[in-house]
């Protein structure tokens, strides 16, 4: 039985000219993108909205329309990435598990889970010493994991950070860049320096790397060394081998936490070399201790379009 029709009024308050107008956005624009999103058709006459189209559409847009007008109240420029994540926001379904109240707090931002999965990866890597998160690219895997980073450095639960990724490349030789291997790695990295810089700044980022309290540490570095009180993320663990990916999870100390993250479908091995990543999660899921959590597209925090790519590619590997 197809869903039912039933018209919605929203009255948006305080009424606030001002406000109206960073809300409704350019040409109306913002209401446009909310009309399309949800599939519905929005009439506006000041603060008083009337909302058409099948009943559990108009319930997500009013939501996503109250979400933006209160972002428009607190002087948040309403830009296509506020539009984005405000729409997913509300059509993650949160009946099975309620994340809203679960914030990370680094120095320029408050951090909160926008999906289930975030808000189980941010706990799991609280309750365990050892963390996978596994899934595709835009899910948040090493930005929350940075983001705890800086939490758990602040609060003293750890005295450093050492992040880690395989200098493995897609068509691309270690060999034809310039500088030693530490600076060779650096580029790969980015990810991590991004959202660090977002969430400490540069200099602040800057001097704790001169400290070596934030340490860079080439994975072909990591051999023989054992990491005490430290914070330790390895992105793109898809590309270790079976001796890589044993080897530095051995490094663990005492006090110490470490995250692996990493994206099985986009493996840059030669094809006879099987990946660390995959050969760990067949060998160790359901180890006490071990934290493992799955992402997918609808944890996707990037342009929509990410997440239909996501879902294509996925529907033809499970095809083939």
């Amino acid at each position: 039985m197809p869903d039912k029709e039933s018209p919605k009024n929203l009255i948006l308050s305080p009424p606030d000219a001002n406000v109206l107008v960073r809300f409704v956005g350019e040409l109306n624009g913002n209401i446009k993108f909310i009309e399309k999103s949800f599939k519905v058709k929005v009439f506006q006459n000041g603060n008083k909205l009337k909302i058409t189209g099948h009943d559990e559409d108009v319930k997500l847009a009013s939501d996503a329309l109250k979400k933006l007008y209160e972002a428009a109240g607190k002087g948040v420029e309403i830009t296509k990435e506020t539009l984005h994540l405000c729409i997913q926001e509300v059509k993650e379904d949160s009946s099975s598990e309620d994340y809203e109240d679960i914030i990370i707090k680094t120095p320029k931002k408050t951090i909160k889970p926008r999906s289930i999965n975030q808000s189980k990866y941010i706990q799991s890597i609280k309750h365990n010493e050892i963390n996978f998160g596994i899934g595709p690219a835009g899910t948040g895997k090493t930005f929350l994991a940075m983001a705890l980073a800086i939490e758990f450095l602040l609060d003293k639960k750890v005295e450093k950070i050492v992040l880690i990724r395989p200098a493995v490349e897609a068509g691309e030789k270690l060999g034809f860049l310039p500088g030693d291997l530490s600076q060779k790695v650096d580029p790969y990295l980015r990810p991590l320096y991004d959202a660090m810089y977002q969430m400490i700044g540069f200099e602040k980022s800057e001097r704790l790397m001169n400290r070596e309290i934030i340490e860079i540490a080439p994975l072909a570095y990591m051999r023989g060394r054992t990491l005490n009180n430290s914070f330790i993320i390895m992105d793109e663990s898809q590309n270790t081998t079976t001796e890589q990916m044993k080897m530095f999870l051995t490094r663990m100390g005492f006090g110490s936490y470490a995250v692996i993250n990493g994206d099985l479908t986009q493996i840059d091995l030669p094809k006879n070399i099987y990946s660390g990543l995959k050969d760990a999660v067949d060998l160790l899921d359901g180890t006490d201790g071990i934290g493992f959590t799955r992402f997918n597209s609808k944890d996707v925090v990037r342009h929509p379009l990410v997440k239909k790519i996501v879902d294509a590619y996925d529907k033809r590997l499970e095809e083939n």
